[in-house]
């Protein structure tokens, strides 16, 4: 596994805890998933462009 792969899965599992489906986070809205998804969008294309 490359360096790059190891962070999208780590960023893709990130993205997945901070739904707001659990209790705790429902106060929190889409604000935590929206940034993690523009990391998560930034990452891949950089992986695509092949700088990663």
């Amino acid at each position: 596994m490359t360096l790059g792969t190891i962070l999208l899965i780590i960023l893709i599992l990130m993205l997945l805890g901070v739904i707001p489906t659990w209790p705790y986070s429902r106060g929190w809205g889409y604000t935590p998933s929206g940034i993690l998804g523009a990391v998560l969008l930034i990452l891949l294309i950089l992986m695509l462009m092949g700088r990663i």
